[in-house]
């Protein structure tokens, strides 16, 4: 179901994109510089609009995403506090259950029967 659900958003997205390609595929100059267009330094001549539109589109996901791992950081601290913190309370319990199964005799030997009932009488 979850494939089936990524293939329909899949091909949504190509629907929207290739026609976006298709009619924006004319060449344009792309100038780096808003205060001298003109300026031929920090102008990439003749790139096709599609390619401006998909890579500004991309830059966005990518930003996005950095913006959203970095805003998590202080949740991921917390789970590897919280981890550490849980593998050292496992490790005293194994120790302690260790412990327990070391001092207690083992059933299958035969000893000495304990008193039933310790009155002072």
């Amino acid at each position: 179901m979850t494939r089936f659900v990524k293939y329909v958003i899949l091909f949504a997205i190509a629907v929207v994109l290739l026609p976006l390609a298709v009619t924006n595929r004319h060449t344009v100059s792309l100038s780096l510089n808003p205060f001298d267009p003109q300026d031929p330094r920090l102008t990439i001549p003749d790139i096709p609009l599609f390619w401006i539109i998909f890579a500004s589109l991309l830059i966005g996901i990518i930003l996005g995403g950095f913006g959203a791992w970095a805003k998590q950081g202080r949740w991921r601290k917390e789970a590897r506090v919280k981890r550490r913190e849980a593998d050292k309370w496992h490790k005293e319990a194994d120790q302690l259950r260790d412990m327990q199964a070391a001092a207690q005799p083992a059933s299958n030997l035969k000893g000495l029967a304990g008193p039933d009932n310790r009155s002072a009488a």
